[in-house]
């Protein structure tokens, strides 16, 4: 009912027009508040938008989660709950390809990285782009290696993982099993609230979050095992929106790509700063992972990566294919011009 009424204020919103009627007002969704690192990312795009078309198009944000589901974000973007909206497309169940595909970039180095290796394939394998139907992907969005807070129990062995409940992606989630933790995959949004209650032990996450999220106040441990992660499209604007644009708006926004790309790895390099203090303060323990686990964590995410590869070729996706280019983008780089914005 929240999200319904939000919508119909939303909607009435756009039905009195602007005071000027060659002003564009286009709306933008997100689960976070306006001071989350993503959202402040979110933001310089805006004014940058704004600067660019020379106030011709404005864009009306609308935080904290009340237009835009967690799992159906892709969905309601397309049918025009809002026009622009951060997406998640790891949480949608007919996303294959997303879903699976973050699990490819063992190795990866930085956030950079994991935004290039993305884009390019992105541009070599259609189904990823195939997914995303009715949708025009404005900014690709890598992050913050996780690591692991848990409430109670410190993780200094990947032993200590046995019997726990933490909330992981589907990239991560059947190595931790095969380690012993029952996995729950919910949105990030959901994750304060449930280690609150105890209903999860702990998150898989970077330290960035332990601020941002707050998420220092509902754990004790963070164990600070690198776990490799992937890109994956972040933030997209409806097809419908986007025919209607003109040529020369379309031209900016393909612009701004890169511009709300490196807002964000910015945003996310200082949030880890940042997490990390505010975790020092809170009186968190940071425990780090012996060298011998930490390899052997790599090694069963390397190999459960080629193995989780095969279940998309049901789907007519050529998975261990992907895979093994991923493997060749991170080890010798991305070609120039490679996924380049088109």
């Amino acid at each position: 009912m929240k999200r319904f009424l939000a919508f119909a204020a939303a909607l009435t919103l756009s039905a009195c027009g602007t005071p000027d009627p060659n002003v564009q007002v286009l709306s933008y969704a997100s689960p976070y508040t306006a001071t989350h690192p993503f959202s402040r990312a979110d933001i310089i795009w805006m004014k940058w938008i704004e600067a660019k078309t020379g106030g011709r198009i404005k864009i009306h944000p609308h935080w904290g989660g009340h237009l835009l589901s967690s799992n159906e974000n892709m969905l309601e973007i397309r049918h025009g709950v809002a026009d622009i909206g951060m997406v998640t497309p790891m949480y949608a169940r007919s996303a294959h390809t997303q879903r699976i595909q973050p699990s490819f970039y063992s190795g990866v180095k930085d956030i950079g990285q994991q935004i290039a290796v993305y884009r390019c394939l992105a541009e070599e394998f259609p189904a990823m782009n195939a997914e995303l139907k009715g949708l025009r992907v404005l900014a690709v969005q890598g992050g913050n290696f996780p690591g692991i807070l848990t409430r109670n129990k410190p993780i200094r062995s990947l032993a200590d993982l046995q019997g726990l409940r933490l909330r992981a992606q589907a990239d991560t989630a059947d190595v931790l099993r095969s380690l012993g933790v029952d996995v729950v995959n919910m949105s990030m949004a959901e994750v304060y609230p449930a280690m609150a209650k105890g209903v999860i032990d702990g998150v898989v996450a970077p330290a960035d979050a332990l601020r941002s999220m707050h998420l220092a106040d509902v754990g004790k441990y963070f164990s600070t095992i690198k776990i490799p992660r992937g890109a994956y499209p972040g933030r997209a604007l409806s097809m419908q929106v986007w025919n209607r644009l003109s040529d020369a708006d379309k031209a900016i926004f393909i612009e701004s790509e890169k511009v709300w790309e490196d807002a964000m790895v910015a945003s996310i390099d200082r949030a880890l700063i940042d997490g990390f203090d505010y975790a020092k303060e809170a009186g968190l323990n940071i425990i780090p992972m012996p060298a011998a686990d930490q390899a052997r964590f790599d090694a069963l995410y390397r190999d459960n990566a080629f193995r989780i590869a095969k279940y998309l070729e049901p789907f007519g996706v050529d998975g261990p294919g992907m895979a093994n280019r991923a493997a060749q983008l991170v080890q010798n780089g991305v070609p120039a011009g490679c996924g380049d914005p088109k």
